[in-house]
């Protein structure tokens, strides 16, 4: 069984079909890039897989674990929704920093509270605040800011925001990492810094769904690529493949349109 197994995911809007029967596989290890037009269903899927949308019909398994499943579904608790979102980690398009915290009080920030559930908490709570402020900083220092820790938000650029939202996002250790067009919010000059990180994560074999309209960085860092159109999957396969030599001629619009573009 593969790492990651989704399956016949749809998704209703009232009466507009988001998602139709979408399904895919992904290995440990493996990034996987999602590309497409806007409106295709691409943040739906990742909003799905992290449950801040639950799925009318499908199957999500991570490690072996069903995490849902609409056959046996029935209404879900709270925490119990926590404890599925903590197998993803999830990049958004803007930033989501706390204005009010720095840098690195934003990464520490989930860690801290989670910790409060252990039942050692209040015995050890020095030790314990202590060892995330490590990993925190181990954290910020492996995205390139080990001098901007104790900066807000707002002496940041924009890219150096997002990696801080990079740091956050594996703060708790997350089986996949999501990242929803992670560098549409920045400038091309800042857009690089970001790609950099994320081609650092890939070469560290960190399991990876990215969805990006960066067709290039899509196709020499993913292990595999999908394209969805109209809430479905069109074409999968090898990144070079798809991007160079798409099968589908839908996929081939698509692909015109944007490098014409």
């Amino acid at each position: 069984m593969a790492f990651l197994e989704v399956s016949h995911i749809e998704k209703n809007f009232e009466n507009t079909k988001v998602l139709k029967d979408v399904g895919f596989s992904l290995e440990e290890g493996n990034a996987l890039a999602i590309i497409g037009s806007s409106g295709s269903g691409k943040t739906t899927l990742l909003r799905c897989l992290n449950f801040l949308e639950t799925p009318d019909r499908g199957k999500i398994v991570v490690k072996g674990e069903t995490l849902y499943d609409s056959q046996e579904e029935s209404v879900v608790k709270e925490n119990e929704l926590r404890k599925k979102r903590l197998h993803f980690g999830m990049v958004f398009q803007a930033f989501h920093l706390f204005p009010q915290y720095t840098a690195l009080e934003n990464v520490m920030l989930a860690e801290q509270m989670l910790a409060k559930e252990r039942p050692d908490y209040k015995q050890n709570k020095a030790a314990i605040l202590n060892e995330i402020r490590e990993h925190g900083q181990q954290l910020l220092i492996q995205m390139g800011l080990k001098d901007r820790m104790g900066h807000y938000p707002h002496q940041l650029s924009g890219g150096q925001q997002q990696r801080v939202a990079i740091a956050r996002a594996l703060a708790l250790k997350p089986d996949i990492l999501c990242f929803d067009e992670p560098t549409s919010a920045l400038d091309p000059e800042l857009t690089g810094e970001v790609l950099k990180v994320i081609r650092g994560l890939a070469e560290q074999k960190t399991t990876m769904i990215i969805v990006t309209h960066e067709m290039a960085f899509a196709r020499d860092v993913a292990d595999q690529i999908i394209f969805m159109d109209d809430g479905m999957i069109v074409e999968s396969g090898d990144p070079r493949q798809v991007i160079e030599n798409p099968r589908e001629e839908r996929t081939r619009q698509f692909l015109t349109r944007y490098f014409e573009g």
